[in-house]
């Protein structure tokens, strides 16, 4: 059975990318290469990602890292898993202030967790992308652009093109110059020329979709 690695060779995506796609490849070569994501090469655990990713769901960045810091403290442990989320009940999680549909979700992972239902690290490696997908979208809380970037920003899985982010939306837009942004199914379609390199490609349109000129430094308008 073959075995995912972790990440991929950016260097040939890169060079495949600008060869495929001319529109695509002016615009990479204006920005430059992109380094390889930094969580391809850290430790990773599946389950207290997926919590986390729960816990951070429509709030900003310091306020739900604000609330997993109680969590943590709560339970005693920095891992999210069903058994330290089991030393806390649902009032006191509120108390945490994790939400009412957040706190079920979290349950409904410990429960899928317990009965052996999201498979671990070792499982993925030799699972493809569509079969994650498959198994972790079920998932109270967790839809497939949570397992998307999971695919993307920490197993490094190389064709991953997440049709529904509206950055990657816009940035395709910029790329076609078309007036209105794609459907996601249009973008699937046209997405198609960037495999299998579809992952690389997306970090590019997250990055032309905030891509502004530098202003141009003021006109002296002094006169003698």
């Amino acid at each position: 059975m073959p075995r995912f690695r972790r990440g991929f060779d950016v260097e040939e995506a890169y060079a495949w990318l600008s060869r495929r796609d001319r529109r695509l490849g002016t615009w990479m070569k204006r920005l430059g290469p992109i380094e390889p994501p930094p969580g391809w090469g850290r430790s990773f655990d599946p389950v207290d990602a997926l919590a986390r990713a729960i816990l951070f769901q429509q709030l900003s960045g310091k306020a739900a890292s604000t609330i997993v810091g109680r969590v943590e403290a709560a339970i005693g442990s920095p891992r999210l898993h069903a058994d330290t989320l089991a030393r806390i009940d649902d009032p006191g999680l509120r108390a945490c202030g994790v939400s009412g549909n957040k706190a079920l979700a979290l349950r409904d992972l410990a429960r899928r967790e317990a009965a052996g239902e999201i498979p671990d690290l070792r499982r993925m490696s030799v699972m493809d992308h569509d079969a994650i997908i498959a198994a972790l979208v079920p998932i109270r809380g967790i839809g497939r652009w949570s397992v998307e970037m999971m695919l993307m920003f920490r197993l490094g899985r190389p064709d991953i093109l997440p049709v529904d982010d509206l950055g990657v939306r816009k940035g395709a837009q910029r790329v076609d110059k078309a007036a209105l942004m794609p459907t996601p199914k249009e973008l699937q379609a046209r997405g198609a020329a960037w495999g299998p390199f579809r992952t690389y490609a997306s970090l590019y349109l997250w990055r032309i979709a905030d891509f502004t000129d530098a202003p141009k430094a003021p006109t002296n308008r002094s006169q003698d």
